[in-house]
């Protein structure tokens, strides 16, 4: 097996392939986020410090508005990806110590704990208190193991299993209070032949009743 690229460099990459299976560039999906961020702008401030960890192709931060967003990632792709106003980071989202003390007023991730064993979520928890101000919160889009179980190993580098109650005691038992809890956000995954209808992404953000759920929303406290 080769060893492993440079994280520094442009071909730096986790899961050799991943964005080229699960990740795939997709147009739909800046407008599918649009949405989103609008959405979670009610948590968000327009003068807000932002940092967005396993940022991927940026599709939170380049939609996001905020008066500084940061993108980080393994993977160098997040500097392919990020608009000319988004800082882009190439490095481990565990190890925050580029950025100081009380550096963000939130910090964001969608999709990342279930990637990372448990001693470094942990730390990326730890880490992301660090960089918060006080009062600032952590917002997390997760796949949700109870609502989907038959396909949360569809995607191949998931090793470790949430649900909204494990993921609500995690966080509080790190330290973290819960603000918001959706067990019910979004589907479990953009890739089908409907993720170009995205005029109904408003609709089902609004929508009480949630078909396909498969994703939860957290919003913590520092």
């Amino acid at each position: 097996m080769p060893d492993s690229p440079d994280p520094s460099g442009d071909d730096a990459t986790y899961r050799p392939g991943y964005f080229e299976t699960r990740l795939a560039a997709n147009a739909s999906r800046g407008r599918i986020w649009e949405h989103i961020c609008a959405y979670l702008s009610r948590w968000i401030a327009p003068d807000a410090d932002v940092l967005e960890l396993g940022a991927g192709w940026c599709d939170f931060s380049n939609q996001v508005s905020a008066r500084r967003v940061v993108a980080m990632d393994l993977d160098a792709t997040v500097r392919r990806g990020a608009a000319e106003h988004v800082e882009a980071v190439v490095g481990d989202c565990t190890d925050l110590s580029d950025f100081a003390d009380g550096s963000f007023d939130v910090v964001f991730a969608s999709n990342l704990l279930e990637h990372l064993e448990r001693a470094d979520a942990t730390k990326l928890l730890a880490e992301s208190r660090r960089v918060l101000r006080p009062g600032g919160r952590l917002i997390l889009m997760q796949p949700n193991f109870r609502l989907n179980p038959g396909r949360y190993f569809d995607d191949f580098t998931h090793v470790a299993i949430f649900t909204d109650q494990s993921l609500g005691d995690y966080l509080v038992s790190e330290g973290w209070s819960i603000e918001t809890m959706k067990a019910r956000f979004l589907p479990l995954t953009m890739k089908s032949r409907g993720s170009g209808l995205t005029f109904l992404v408003p609709w089902y953000l609004r929508s009480p009743i949630k078909p396909l759920a498969g994703q939860m929303l957290v919003v913590a406290n520092r």
